[in-house]
């Protein structure tokens, strides 16, 4: 019998952490869903203490998760741990993941604590943590640098006050594999209770070693992984998801556990993240990269034919990648097209919307012979924006752009109900577009990112736009599909637009 090893997902807070990746609440519950369906163990759905808008966004989750554990992240303070407490009440099973910086750097420079100042600290947190839920977790943040001797002083006080999951963080991606195997089983062999706890590791990618590094520990003794899909996160992001998970399972020859995750789901919740954050994935990314299993040498082509374990460790359709095609056109009906969203775990919230976003499911069904799961999530990313919050609403697009001539652009734009035409000229069909918009809406907002993805293969495939806007120190992120990609970018920065008026509070945690 293998030990399991518990996935424990903080996408929804560690990842939100990416410039521009903040969610709303309805997104956060979609991806919330979709972890749940991939069997995630723990689901770290934000920090409570945040904003009043992350700590509603737990709430809502701990409220629909079933099947996994809800967690909210809490500093060692009271006004953290009671957010985080009341945050997860609803959930069948809630955990509250409380930290406090260990390094002496992070001690003097930050916390300006002395080091029993910092584990009566710890030890509160626990402590008063355990009036709200059985299950908690303390981090040492910053373990990495810190000294050998005041992390085991730190991990025994806290394994004595409850605390049933001890995590070491390399928090600034410092470590390297030998090295962070040896400081995790040097830990369990050193720490007093050590065989009371689960013993847990989260690895950030500063030096491109998060994955090496947290499946060291695991061979060291680790029993929890906290990781993000796609390795999302704030700098160069965390260890990846599914390079973990596939890593233990391809290799379990090496490796004396094994993980519940629904590897089907993988890709799935790969594209999801993809597109709400609008960080696209590159084409050469283990797992759910376009190209992970692809071959374009006429060696491994004709390998692959003979005998695919030639070239290929993994199956595809064991991760996802063929369980994308969904078979629905023109002819498809209402109660199918709403089946197949529920499939992807996107709720529809009342009868209205869901005729509204059947009509435009029509439109699309209209333009493209065969309609994938990639293109029914990009047609309900603009429900991330509500009809009550729909400040604006493009009514017309004309753009004329020719070889030799200036692009012009006219549009006509319905701002809080009035509708208003403009005209502007522009280096691209596209650029004239945005300068149209800017002319009724003025944001003064400053354009980050404009990124063009193809949602599927073949000349007819609807172009997926992202648009990042920052004003007044908020980023926030509009999406747009259409097979028109002048279309789609203008639907993308309306999208955005409306975030701006729609969400005046900060919702990233830890802005």
């Amino acid at each position: 019998m293998k030990d399991n090893l518990v996935i424990f997902d903080t996408t929804l807070r560690d990842g939100e952490q990416s410039p521009g990746a903040s969610m709303t609440k309805e997104e956060k519950l979609r991806v919330a869903r979709q972890l749940e369906r991939m069997k995630v163990d723990v689901i770290e759905a934000g920090f409570a203490a945040a904003s009043p808008g992350d700590f509603d966004a737990i709430r809502s989750i701990a409220e629909t998760v079933k099947d996994s554990t809800v967690c909210s992240l809490a500093r060692a303070n009271d006004s953290d741990i009671r957010r985080a407490g009341e945050a997860i009440k609803p959930a069948k099973s809630g955990r509250i993941h409380t930290f406090i910086a260990t390094s002496p750097i992070h001690m003097e420079k930050k916390l300006r604590m002395m080091p029993d100042e910092v584990v009566d600290a710890a030890v509160k947190a626990v402590t008063q943590a355990r009036q709200y839920t059985d299950d908690v977790e303390f981090s040492a943040e910053d373990a990495v640098r810190s000294d050998f001797d005041f992390l085991c002083r730190i991990f025994e006080a806290t394994i004595k006050a409850g605390a049933r999951t001890i995590n070491v963080p390399d928090t600034v991606g410092y470590s390297i594999p030998s090295v962070w195997g040896e400081r995790m089983r040097a830990l369990i062999e050193r720490v007093p209770g050590a065989d009371k706890v689960v013993w847990s590791t989260h690895c950030h990618n500063d030096l491109g070693m998060a994955v090496a590094n947290s499946l060291a520990a695991v061979m060291a003794g680790a029993r929890q992984v906290e990781c993000t899909i796609n390795g999302l996160g704030e700098r160069a992001g965390n260890a990846s998801l599914e390079e973990v998970v596939m890593a233990v399972r391809t290799r379990s020859d090496l490796f004396a556990v094994e993980t519940r995750i629904d590897a089907t789901q993988i890709v799935p919740a790969s594209k999801l993240i993809s597109q709400i954050t609008g960080y696209p994935v590159q084409p050469n990314k283990a797992i759910v990269g376009a190209n992970a299993f692809a071959h374009e040498s006429g060696i491994h082509q004709d390998g692959v034919i003979k005998h695919r374990e030639t070239y290929e460790i993994m199956r595809a359709e064991d991760v996802g990648w063929t369980q994308n095609k969904l078979v629905l056109g023109k002819h498809s009906g209402r109660n199918a097209f709403k089946t197949r969203l529920a499939d992807l775990g996107i709720v529809v919230g009342s009868e209205e919307q869901l005729n509204v976003a059947f009509a435009r499911f029509k439109e699309l069904a209209d333009k493209k012979h065969e309609i994938f799961d990639e293109d029914l999530q990009a047609l309900m990313s603009d429900e991330t924006v509500t009809p009550e919050q729909e400040h604006y609403k493009l009514i017309s697009l004309r753009v004329a752009s020719e070889t030799g001539e200036i692009p012009h652009a006219r549009l006509t734009l319905s701002a809080g109900g009035a509708e208003s035409q403009s005209e502007a000229d522009g280096d691209g069909p596209v650029d004239a577009s945005f300068k149209a918009i800017e002319r009724i809406a003025a944001s003064r907002s400053e354009l980050l990112l404009f990124s063009v993805n193809s949602i599927t293969g073949g000349t007819d495939a609807q172009g997926e736009v992202t648009v990042r806007l920052a004003k007044e120190g908020r980023v926030v992120n509009g999406q747009g599909a259409d097979t028109d990609i002048v279309v789609a970018s203008v639907k993308a920065y309306i999208n955005a637009l409306n975030k701006l008026v729609s969400k005046p509070e900060k919702v990233n945690p830890q802005v």
